[in-house]
């Protein structure tokens, strides 16, 4: 027998996986039933889990999943425009059967990159880049941003900081960086940092099904 709030459980765990393509952890459960004791969800969980309606993995945060939910993936963005939120329908193009859990994140993105601005830093045209969503810049790490006034697709750069401004660097003497100083870093926004790099290479009569876009210029 399942009781009404272990339906509500399972149910808000259903959801969640298939928004974000990975489980909640205990505290977004409690937080989004409006549950103050993550010990009582936690009998509710195992409870469902000997019902065979969840699964979990060991050693992990998001280690809950409904048992009938796909396997973990990573969503792969197209353009994202700056008035829409992340993993908004509109951006998620595709998913790529890649446990995030690899890059040590429990989410990520996926953008495919359109350029070759960043061959120093061995990202080609074509290869996939793994973002870790974060709106927060780090000193000299590489990140997919979003810049107003500019066509709202991702742009992977290195990110530098002094007091003032922020600088966005390419990996290739070719591309100038973009400078923002003062007023001008608030049209900078910082989609997450790079964590990886997946490489495909396609035979040409059966190209690659997702058309993602990251451009590096």
């Amino acid at each position: 027998m399942v009781s009404q709030r272990q339906e509500d459980v399972i149910e808000f765990i259903r959801s969640f996986h298939r928004r974000q393509g990975f489980g909640p952890t205990v505290r977004e459960v409690c937080a989004g039933l409006g549950l103050k004791s993550p010990g009582s969800l936690m009998k509710h969980l195992c409870a469902l889990e000997d019902e065979g309606l969840l699964e979990r993995s060991p050693g992990k945060k998001r280690t809950w999943r409904p048992v009938d939910a796909a396997s973990p993936s990573i969503p792969l963005l197209g353009r994202i425009a700056a008035g829409l939120p992340l993993f908004a329908e509109e951006n998620h193009e595709a998913s790529l059967p890649v446990d995030p859990g690899l890059f040590g994140c429990p989410s990520t993105f996926a953008l495919q990159v359109r350029g070759d601005s960043m061959i120093g830093a061995h990202i080609q045209d074509g290869d996939l880049a793994i973002i870790r969503p974060q709106d927060v810049p780090e000193n000299g790490r590489i990140a997919a941003v979003l810049i107003e006034g500019l066509e709202p697709e991702a742009t992977l750069k290195e990110v530098r900081l002094t007091a003032d401004r922020i600088e966005l660097h390419a990996a290739n003497p070719q591309y100038p960086p973009l400078v923002f100083e003062g007023a001008e870093r608030a049209r900078v926004r910082v989609l997450g940092r790079l964590v990886g790099v997946i490489r495909t290479r396609v035979h040409p009569d059966k190209p690659f099904p997702c058309v993602g876009r990251a451009f590096f210029s």
